[in-house]
């Protein structure tokens, strides 16, 4: 089993790398591959809307996009993590959504009963939108979203400062406890 999660911050190794790893911790402590993927760098065109995409793959192959989306086919499990920018997810996280969504919408199967988390590093306000938007995106694709004990995301600013939200940081830990439950039960009782 693997799950590669999903880094929509612009700056690299910040909160929501720490979020993320976080989750993967607990992966990990039962024998589940990760990989992190970082958006930071990566250049993901928005989605053009041209409807090209039936054929599992997007039309547009000058950017960073493909290589990511075949990640997420390749999974068993997704988390998508983003810091919070403008009571939203980023811009990065927003046109790999839009895209691998569309993707998805031509070709149902291809992200069926994977099972997927979202985490958002957050200042102030809005955590509950980006939370949702990647939400959305898991419930409208099939995908088996998994919960904590309180919403999925933590509080901080500057890098490192979600571990001083102990709650936030607890609730990171049980959702990769959650994450490994429900992944252990669809893929090892097949």
């Amino acid at each position: 089993m693997k799950v590669v999660g999903i880094n929509g911050s612009s700056r690299a190794d910040g909160n929501t790398f720490i979020l993320i790893n976080k989750v993967f911790e607990e992966l990990k402590k039962e024998g589940i591959g990760t990989e992190m993927i970082q958006l930071f760098d990566k250049n993901i065109s928005p989605c053009t809307g041209c409807g090209s995409c039936s054929c599992e793959s997007c039309i547009v192959n000058t950017d960073d996009f493909k290589g990511i989306f075949d990640k997420m086919v390749e999974a068993d499990g997704i988390i998508l993590g983003s810091p919070v920018y403008s009571a939203d997810v980023s811009a990065r996280m927003k046109a790999l959504l839009e895209r691998a969504g569309y993707i998805v919408a031509m070709n149902p199967n291809l992200l069926r009963h994977k099972v997927g988390a979202s985490v958002a590093a957050v200042r102030r306000g809005g955590g509950m939108a980006a939370v949702d938007a990647m939400n959305h995106f898991f419930l409208n694709k099939e995908i088996f979203v998994i919960g904590s004990t309180y919403w999925n995301m933590v509080y901080g600013k500057d890098i490192g400062e979600v571990l001083n939200d102990a709650e936030g940081m607890q609730n990171m830990k049980n959702l990769g406890q959650n994450m490994s439950y429900l992944l252990k039960k669809l893929y090892l009782n097949d």
